[in-house]
């Protein structure tokens, strides 16, 4: 097996105080994930709701899964009553289906609003202004079954580290205005999601709190 318990102690390793791990098990079995909660890790990271479904069922239940990727409004349903925070909402459309089945399972559901930064078209997300408009139209206040935690993103996959550092800051700065603008006093507002396994010790010094780590710990995808 790959070793699933040494790369994970080296990725804490390098995390700072204050920066949580989420580690992305998608396409890696059970044993992978058995591995690194034996270690401690708790915080994991799915993107097909079919996948996470079947771990869900089999694996502790104090693991908090965070939904990581592009979630249709269709399946939202299915992942409702057990999901810890859905990572990647990118659409009001998206967001009222969250609120409406969180209610239908008296649950509140934390989430974080998905910004595109990166330049490839192939990312999904809002663009900046796209989210001043969403905070803006205020609908989301009314929403009981849902709380924004923050924002998360994507750098682009590319070498230019100056390039991804600048995307880091760009969203870092987003966060900052919005914070002050619509959730200076809420507490739990303070999450930034940004950081994979090439550029997270970049988004570590530009504000991330939260990284997503999958090949780093679990080695390439299994199926």
């Amino acid at each position: 097996m790959y070793d699933v318990k040494g790369n994970l102690k080296q990725v804490l390793a390098n995390l700072p105080q204050g920066v949580r791990l989420v580690a992305i098990s998608k396409y890696h079995p059970n044993e992978y994930i058995e591995a690194a909660y034996a270690e401690g890790q708790r915080l994991f990271g799915e993107s097909h709701e079919q996948e996470l479904r079947q771990k869900h069922t089999t694996l502790p239940q104090d693991i908090q899964w965070h939904f990581i990727g592009h979630l249709q409004t269709n399946k939202v349903k299915y992942i409702a009553p057990y999901v810890t925070m859905i990572e990647a909402v990118d659409s009001l459309k998206l967001l009222r289906e969250i609120e409406k089945q969180a209610a239908k399972c008296d649950r509140v559901i934390d989430v974080l609003l998905e910004l595109h930064i990166a330049e490839e078209a192939t990312k999904y997300g809002l663009t900046p202004d796209d989210l001043r408009q969403l905070l803006a139209d205020g609908e989301w206040r009314e929403m009981q079954h849902i709380r924004i935690c923050g924002l998360m993103m994507m750098a682009s996959n590319v070498d230019d580290e100056q390039q991804i550092r600048g995307e880091f800051q760009q969203a870092k700065q987003l966060f900052d205005e919005v914070k002050q603008q619509y959730f200076a006093d809420c507490d739990h507002f303070c999450e930034r999601s940004w950081g994979m396994s090439d550029d997270y010790k970049i988004a570590v010094t530009e504000g991330s709190t939260m990284v997503r780590i999958g090949t780093t710990i679990f080695g390439p995808r299994i199926y």
